[in-house]
């Protein structure tokens, strides 16, 4: 996955800001310029499918921006009809339905527009935030101006970022970016939970070693984790740069959530008899 740098730096606080994407909800006609959208018999709702061919991109793709953001969604009209109420849309309106199904996901146009706007992987949705912002261009100096200080500052910061943590895994350093700019924002970030950062030191932490003991456990812990990673064959992270303490750089691994079970089974290997009076995470000897 690559690291994604919008052409407009308010592309991403469009992305990242739901009250932004509020600010701009009500311009479905935006749709329209971009692309002609084909719509169900009764001119109002979108299938899943009918929305990924809009925006050119993957069923599992929207299904993804479903699963992340859907109280927005469900606010700008997306629905989901089971029994009933399915068997009698389907009847007007899915002339080529499976007669297997039960349910039917519905996108009304403010949906639509709400999945472009958070969409980062498709040309399509890009090209309706670029509109969108056209939009909010016309907004007076007065409305733009906290955002813009908000943006200017979250950019300068993922600039530092990029530089200072030598990042090689594109994918660790756009979770991070995305963290900068949702704290910038005084907002929420909307990330795969999967994608945070997770750092040896938070874990033993959390597990209540003291800072004494997280020091001396943390030298050889992540060696225990690339280990293991390679006895489970599971993908180990790239390399980033990360400051010491003591003010000394060296490169250590972009671990993130996904990774949390090779650490629960590297502290069960090989710290938890060291501190038996702690929580016990289990896990093979």
């Amino acid at each position: 996955m690559s690291l994604i740098l919008p052409d407009q730096p308010s592309e991403l606080m469009l992305t990242e800001s739901r009250t932004l994407r509020a600010q701009t909800a009500s311009r479905v006609d935006v749709l329209d310029k971009v692309k002609a959208l084909a719509l169900l018999p009764d001119g109002v709702h979108a299938t899943i499918e009918i929305v990924a061919d809009f925006f050119e991109a993957s069923v599992d793709s929207i299904e993804k921006v479903v699963q992340r953001n859907r109280k927005e969604l469900e606010e700008n009209g997306y629905v989901v009809l089971r029994g009933a109420e399915y068997r009698a849309f389907a009847a007007d309106n899915l002339s080529a339905a499976n007669p297997k199904s039960r349910t039917v996901a519905l996108f009304t146009r403010r949906a639509i527009l709400n999945v472009g706007q958070l969409l980062t992987e498709s040309d399509v949705a890009r090209r309706v935030r670029t509109y969108l912002l056209e939009v909010e261009a016309q907004a007076t100096p007065q409305q733009k101006s906290e955002a813009l200080l908000q943006l200017e500052l979250a950019e300068a910061r993922m600039r530092v970022l990029k530089v200072a943590e030598g990042i090689v895994d594109d994918a660790w350093l756009e979770t991070k970016a995305r963290l900068v700019a949702a704290k910038a924002l005084g907002e929420e970030p909307e990330i795969d939970p999967l994608d945070v950062p997770l750092y040896v030191p938070d874990f033993l932490k959390a597990l209540g070693l003291k800072p004494k003991d997280v020091t001396s456990a943390q030298s050889w812990f992540g060696k225990y984790a690339l280990a293991i990673c390679r006895e489970l064959r599971i993908e180990a992270p790239q390399e980033r740069q990360s400051e010491l303490p003591n003010g000394t750089v060296r490169k250590t691994k972009a671990w993130t959530e996904r990774h949390r079970p090779v650490f629960e089974l590297t502290w069960a290997r090989h710290y938890a008899h060291k501190f038996p009076g702690l929580f016990d995470l289990g896990g093979a000897a």
